[in-house]
């Protein structure tokens, strides 16, 4: 049974975990520690990989595949991680995440192909963790008139890290000894240093009985709200468009004429002004829980800069503005949508589960489509006009993610509580 309240209706009912102030404070060190690591290790790809094909043979086709692989390895495993917090303790799960990510990152680095995706693999599903966990962690340890603010934070140290990857990426592959191996494995000492920032946190939920980050039994019922689906298919598509700009953008441009290390810098535009648009976007939000307008404005600013990208391929610094802070806003939107739609910390990671897994298997499809598309037509023009097309569409959905309500899931109601007794009121599910 999937019923709507206002947020307003359930103020009282919702409020934050009864946390030490220094715990709490420590809780959020570990948080954008952690959040620093999410994109560094896949972001730095990009820039990377003429140089990677030329070195290892691969073909374009099989490169599409490589810098697909974490999105599909991020779809898989993100149910995984939820059901690993249930019976673990988020924190817990996310702290084992760190050390397994620092392995996947030496492991990629090492010589062969098998080592170059069997890394990738190890990476992204430790990188999955951290997706998933993190907005219930955030939705069960603050108020939820300040989710957006945190929220803000760790995207921003994410972003941050991922901005930088792009714009050094190629600089270290020149200088370091390895070449780009070591420029993609050097993001493992990134890792090892956020894992002792976990450590007073690892009892922080029992084995017998799960926290507020823990996601609850069953939740089946989820997968029957329109409004979870609309938080999901806008977390799909404003990753399938962030991760195909991660992906080609360096390719477009450099098709263009630009060299390699300016096409490293113009990603790395890309994520700077994302940066600019997570730290400033919570100041729009902070007095508004309706979210409608702004999940569709800065939607429509990134179709725009796709399009713009298709037709002035030589703007490609103009694209880089649209797009970022379109979609530098539409992440933080997305991750917010996880917990300000979720009527409590439990259902938020079971939204958190439902939105990466979903989202993410529909971001896989961008990279492989946009590389496949360009074979296939010689040019960048219809890719770019589909990413377009679909950001369009994301705009439609955030319409409906944006709303403000709260979607409540009773996952164990009494058999004869299927049907409400003559007379009753209902609320309509949506």
């Amino acid at each position: 049974m999937i019923t709507f309240m206002r947020v307003d209706e359930k103020a009282a009912h919702d409020t934050a975990s009864p946390n030490p102030a220094a715990l709490t404070t420590s809780l959020l060190i570990a948080i954008i520690l952690a959040a620093a690591n999410l994109r560094g290790g896949i972001t730095g790809v990009g820039p990377l990989l003429p140089t990677v094909e030329h070195a290892t043979g691969l073909s374009e086709t099989w490169g599409g595949l490589l810098v697909t692989l974490p999105l599909l390895t991020f779809a898989s495993t993100s149910p995984l991680a939820g059901r690993a917090a249930r019976r673990y303790g988020a924190p817990r799960v996310l702290a084992l995440s760190l050390p397994v990510l620092a392995a996947g990152l030496v492991i990629r680095s090492l010589p062969g192909i098998p080592f170059l995706f069997g890394g990738t693999v190890v990476i992204a599903a430790a990188i999955a963790v951290g997706n998933v966990l993190l907005p219930p962690i955030v939705r069960s340890t603050v108020p939820k008139a300040r989710v957006g603010q945190v929220t803000s934070v760790y995207v921003t140290a994410m972003g941050l890290v991922a901005a930088i990857s792009s714009g050094v990426s190629v600089p270290l592959a020149d200088v370091l000894p390895g070449g780009w191996r070591t420029a993609l494995g050097c993001w493992a000492l990134l890792a090892v240093l956020a894992i002792p920032a976990w450590l007073p946190h690892l009892s922080r939920e029992s084995d017998a009985a799960p926290g507020p980050a823990a996601i609850p039994a069953k939740t089946p019922s989820l997968w029957r709200s329109a409004l979870a689906w609309q938080v999901s298919l806008f977390m799909g598509l404003q990753s399938l468009g962030f991760y195909s700009t991660i992906s080609w953008l360096p390719s477009i441009v450099h098709d263009h004429g630009t060299s390699a290390a300016t096409a490293g810098w113009e990603l790395f535009l890309f994520q700077a002004v994302g940066l600019l648009a997570s730290v400033t976007l919570p100041l729009l939000t902070r007095r508004s829980p309706d979210q409608r307008l702004l999940a569709a404005t800065t939607s429509v600013l990134t179709a725009a800069g796709f399009a713009l990208l298709a037709v002035a391929p030589g703007l490609a610094l103009v694209t880089c503005v649209l797009t970022g802070f379109g979609g530098g806003a539409t992440l933080v939107l997305a991750l917010t949508f996880q917990g300000q739609r979720a009527a409590e910390g439990p259902q938020a990671a079971a939204l958190a589960a439902m939105a990466q897994s979903v989202g993410y298997l529909v971001a896989a499809i961008g990279p492989l489509l946009l590389g496949a598309l360009h074979g296939f037509t010689g040019g960048w023009v219809v890719p770019l006009t589909l990413l377009a097309a679909l950001a369009a569409v994301q705009a439609v959905v955030g319409i409906g993610a944006g709303r403000d309500l709260t979607v409540t899931s009773l996952t164990s109601p009494p058999p004869d509580a299927a049907s409400p007794p003559p007379g009753s009121p209902t609320t309509p599910s949506r």
